[in-house]
């Protein structure tokens, strides 16, 4: 939070003439080590203002802001009547417990206050200069009367960005959804995509992104963004080549896993065909090189990647007060996920070596590829069931949708796929942050674009719709997100979207890249229908 004491005012002190005498003069310093470049993408600003929808007395001098929006930015204040020597708190939530006080067990240890203490009696305006907070709710003491609605202004900031798509249809619940997702999306862009606005994390994890952001740059022109991500991501690079699954880099976390680091070569795959931008591609060539050979040196045993730290993150669990599924039956093994994306990225450096012009790299990367393919469907495809494992959705979608199930097997696998998620979970989602990257666009392209609308128009849990019908403005880190542990239940998450924003565009409105163009030089308009 911040803190500002107006007692403490020196008038004139940015003006010429001011006498600065008792000021700390400036020390000459050595210029810091490193490389001086030019910032790459635009600062962030206030892009939008909101006005609060109501107030409600809690007791007396304390009362609770309603934003009606769960937002990203500050408050300002207008010309609110303030006491002389007596501090005006403002604490920010993004939700409220059942008694209408602030609910702050998710902020984890953030402090979310800022104070203002008025120098004299009278209407004061402010806003604060060096602080965001992640909110829908103010929480406001420190007054002597009950202040009005025009006294707020909430002031919504993210990275200097032109929105540049909309999306309405019928339905209500998808319309909605896809507004949550905008205030979502745009709420964590903050000079990198951060996963959550209002705790003390606000990291860019590379797993929420993977392929949210192709889905990002439908609604807003991200790219400049996104060219400065991946130049973070390479410089948080070890020098064995294992890329940091926080990036930039507050915790060092080289797990030499695939998952989370795919980001990396799935934000360069969106930059080069959403935007023609083949640039980063050229430019980051030998460091995604460098990683996948890191992979094969550590975490690969006989054309399996052994490693994974994360699972499919966040999948429902069978109990709607757990954060994790504790069903071994639900989850997905590691090998299998790992090895899955791993092989895209493989099939993606064959795209990337042909437009860097290392076209001599091909052939390694076809042949390791094919060894894992071989291998993979020895030892997890059981060929008499048609399934992958333990038959997860997640490891059967994304053994689908990247290309690793033997040929002529790809119906009756997608078959079993279906049945799984009607039968065992009633139509809806199972997966976690990685299946469900695969999920909305394998349903359709294989032929049930009934099912997949379905899904993306429940309204229980395990749901987009169940956090809309529980008043969700934005899109909760968690499916459960209502009765989990406030640990990590986040109401200002994207990475639960996957691919359902490219769905949107893609699949339903049927606008996609004709094949071979990029930048939609050439456009394919192919709606599916439910």
């Amino acid at each position: 939070g911040e803190e500002y004491d107006a007692r403490l005012e020196m008038e004139g002190w940015n003006a010429t003439g001011f006498d600065a005498h008792n000021w700390v003069a400036a020390e000459i310093m050595e210029a810091p080590a490193g490389e001086l470049t030019a910032q790459p993408n635009p600062n962030l600003r206030v892009m939008e203002e909101i006005r609060p929808i109501q107030i409600t007395r809690l007791e007396e001098g304390k009362y609770i802001l309603d934003m009606g929006q769960n937002m990203v930015g500050w408050l300002r204040i207008n010309n609110l009547k303030g006491k002389k020597d007596q501090p005006v708190t403002f604490r920010f939530a993004e939700l409220l417990n059942p008694d209408s006080t602030l609910y702050l067990a998710n902020i984890r240890g953030a402090r979310v206050i800022d104070v203002y203490t008025p120098a004299e009696d009278g209407p004061f305006s402010w806003e604060p200069s060096f602080v965001y907070h992640g909110f829908r709710f103010v929480e406001i003491s420190g007054l002597d009367e009950q202040p009005a609605l025009s006294h707020f202004t909430g002031r919504v900031v993210y990275d200097r960005m032109e929105t540049t798509g909309q999306f309405e249809t019928s339905s209500e619940i998808i319309n909605q959804t896809f507004k949550n997702a905008y205030w979502g999306i745009r709420g964590n862009y903050r000079g990198m995509p951060t996963d959550c606005p209002q705790r003390d994390e606000r990291q860019g994890w590379l797993g929420d992104r993977a392929t949210g952001c192709f889905g990002e740059a439908f609604i807003l022109d991200n790219a400049l963004l996104y060219s400065k991500w991946v130049q973070d991501i390479e410089d948080s690079q070890s020098p064995e080549g294992s890329i940091s699954v926080v990036s930039p880099r507050y915790w060092t976390l080289w797990h030499d896993d695939v998952t989370w680091p795919a980001a990396y070569f799935y934000a360069m795959k969106m930059l080069s065909h959403q935007y023609g931008d083949t640039a980063p591609v050229k430019k980051h060539y030998p460091s995604m090189k460098r990683y996948l050979e890191r992979i094969e040196q550590v975490s690969m045993q006989d054309y399996i990647v052994t490693k994974d730290a994360y699972g499919d993150w966040c999948m429902p669990p069978e109990r709607q007060d757990l954060i994790h599924s504790q069903d071994p039956a639900r989850k997905t093994a590691g090998a299998v996920l790992s090895t899955t994306m791993y092989y895209s990225l493989l099939q993606l450096m064959v795209e990337f070596a042909e437009i860097s012009g290392n076209q001599d790299d091909i052939p390694g990367f076809e042949t390791l590829a094919a060894k894992i393919k071989e291998t993979y469907n020895a030892k997890y495809f059981n060929a008499d069931s048609v399934l992958y494992d333990n038959n997860t959705v997640t490891a059967n979608i994304l053994s689908l949708q990247l290309g690793l199930v033997p040929e002529g097997e790809e119906e009756k696998l997608f078959e079993n796929i279906v049945q799984k998620t009607e039968v065992d979970f009633g139509g809806h989602v199972s997966t976690g942050v990685l299946g469900i990257q695969q999920l909305m666009r394998g349903l359709t392209q294989h032929g049930n674009v009934d099912l997949a609308y379905r899904i993306a128009t429940n309204t229980t849990y395990p749901s987009w719709g169940y956090m809309i019908e529980k008043g969700a403005t934005t899109i909760w880190e968690l499916w459960n997100g209502d009765t989990a542990d406030p640990a990590m239940n986040s109401a200002n998450h994207v990475m639960l979207l996957g691919d359902l924003i490219i769905w949107y565009y893609e699949d339903l409105a049927g606008i996609k890249n004709d094949p071979g163009s990029v930048a939609y030089k050439r456009l394919l308009m192919e709606p599916k229908f439910p």
